[in-house]
């Protein structure tokens, strides 16, 4: 009898991580071909296929975020072709296995099967869905959400490979973007540093140690085989991303409707977690020593790690990923418990992390409000395929043309044929980072963003300016370009600030097109 039960249940865990893979999979898939926002929904497109030209990121083009996703994204390439279909698969499977490890971390904590698939369900649902394409905030903080389910996971077996393999997961999150990254890697050292002293276990110092600087030493040799300076690295990805910082620190503003109001289900599905273990501590001296206080600090690092991170970045939120996540340990700790309130309560959660997710379900994948696209019309969108057959399954409607994507894919098109037309060696300048990718050809693209604001690239007054400009004066050169194309479709380049008006020639082609011709300049010669 026995042994029939175990086997059903592992038959029914089998049966619900295919249902679970087959729909992370598809809704992801789906709701990133509605609409583009195509400064972030692009970010990655034209670097992937760069690299398989043979270019790299700090080396070819000023990198302050994803060195590592543009890497991902070549070998999604390399196996499937060079597609928005092979970009969006890229961001479905990611979200596949967030799905999955997700379950299973669950199981591993002993919840039933049946709230386990439940929560790890509407996790999938607004996880890598807000975006549906490859995102440095995403990749870093799911990257770092691995992490931390290996570090939960280390302290609860004591496994070998759990220490080794948490290091490699915080080092491609923070190769994928800096923050939030590094808020939650200093938490997972204040972690284990109490871990270490509370426990007097300092075993797994040597696997997470023999783990990070291999992790070090690959990246090193890596990064030397492709020709990329570890001062370029650092100035780019360490030094620079400081500069801007700083300045949001400097303007940061807390609210109520911005720490409380905004996030307010995140909170409310994590009040039981955060009552019991405060009870815990209260009235259990000797708590501090339990793994399951160290499993609620995890938690709780990563939640204000994640909130910190959105209040200082000020972009569209997509952290909402952590209601289900919150809800099935609160639900985990009132099983434990097994209070006389424990099933109303559960009840409670299980009720008020579904209305949440439908909630933000409608808003971020609905309505694609993560891209700028929640007052559009999708019944208006055009097929990708427009614009070229590598965009098939896009249905092409964006933010700045919302009324009218037909006009925006005639003047792609229309940068497009003279792109084609002319002969010359070009730079490509835009916020359509697909050009590259659909002409099959490298148009060297300084940076991977085109913002007039200083996040992507440094502008003039900031201390690392001279070395942008060198960079864009070095691929000008070395590649022998005659002609830079600037398309000013969402913000507005100058130009003229790294290189003076005697070196170019302007022409206008269209309301958004500029061209420059390049002259010999000193500034060019030298």
């Amino acid at each position: 009898m026995f042994l029939r039960y175990s086997l059903f249940k592992k038959k029914k865990i089998v049966i619900y991580s295919l249902i679970l893979s087959i729909f992370s999979v598809f809704i992801n898939y789906y709701y990133a071909n509605l609409g583009v926002f195509p400064p972030d929904s692009f970010c990655h497109f034209d670097n992937g296929f760069r690299i398989l030209l043979g270019e790299n990121p700090f080396k070819d083009y000023w990198t302050v975020s994803g060195p590592a996703i543009d890497y991902f994204q070549a070998i999604f390439f390399y196996l499937f072709g060079v597609s928005w279909t092979s970009y969006v698969i890229h961001a479905s499977i990611f979200n596949l296995i967030l799905t999955l490890a997700t379950f299973l971390l669950l199981r591993e904590f002993n919840l039933s099967i049946n709230f386990s698939f439940f929560y790890s369900l509407l996790f999938s649902i607004l996880a890598y869905t807000s975006s549906g394409t490859p995102f440095p905030d995403h990749h870093s903080a799911f990257f770092s959400l691995l992490g931390v389910y290996s570090l939960i996971l280390a302290i609860k077996s004591e496994k070998k490979i759990y220490w080794f393999l948490f290091p490699i997961l915080f080092g491609f999150a923070f190769l994928s973007k800096q923050v939030p990254s590094s808020y939650i890697i200093i938490c997972a050292v204040l972690i284990l540093t109490f871990y270490s002293i509370s426990r007097k276990n300092f075993l797994w110092i040597k696997y997470s140690a023999a783990s990070t600087i291999s992790f070090i030493f690959i990246i090193l040799i890596f990064g030397k085989i492709q020709g990329i300076n570890l001062s370029s690295f650092l100035e780019q990805y360490i030094y620079y991303p400081q500069t801007i910082g700083q300045s949001r620190i400097e303007n940061f503003n807390l609210t109520f409707d911005g720490v409380i109001a905004h996030f307010k289900f995140i909170y409310i599905v994590f009040i039981p977690f955060i009552y019991l273990n405060i009870k815990n501590i209260l009235y259990n001296k000797n708590y501090f020593n339990d793994k399951n206080f160290l499993y609620f600090l995890s938690f709780l690092f990563l939640t204000f790690s994640l909130i910190f991170h959105q209040l200082l970045t000020k972009n569209q939120t997509f952290i909402f990923f952590l209601i289900p996540i919150l809800s099935a340990f609160s639900h985990i700790s009132l099983q434990d418990k097994k209070l006389n309130f424990s099933k109303n309560l559960s009840i409670l959660l299980i009720a008020i992390c579904f209305f949440s997710t439908i909630k933000y379900h409608l808003r971020f994948n609905e309505e694609r409000k993560f891209h700028e696209l929640n007052n559009v019309n999708f019944n208006l969108s055009v097929s990708g395929e427009k614009i070229d057959t590598k965009l098939g399954g896009l249905k092409w409607i964006s933010p700045q043309y919302e009324s009218d994507p037909i006009k925006e894919i005639n003047l792609i098109n229309d940068i497009k044929n003279h792109i084609t037309e002319d002969k010359r060696k070009k730079m490509v300048m835009t916020h359509y980072l697909f050009f590259s990718a659909i002409l099959d050809e490298n148009f060297f693209h300084p940076s991977r963003w085109l913002l007039s604001d200083g996040t992507t690239h440094p502008l003039k007054g900031n201390k690392y300016f001279s070395q942008y400009k060198n960079l864009l004066i070095d691929i000008i050169v070395k590649n022998e370009l005659k002609v830079i194309y600037v398309v000013d479709s969402v913000a507005k380049f100058n130009i003229y600030d790294y290189l003076g008006k005697e070196c170019y020639e302007e022409k206008k082609i269209n309301e958004i097109l500029n061209i420059y011709e390049l002259k010999n300049c000193n500034e060019i010669n030298n």
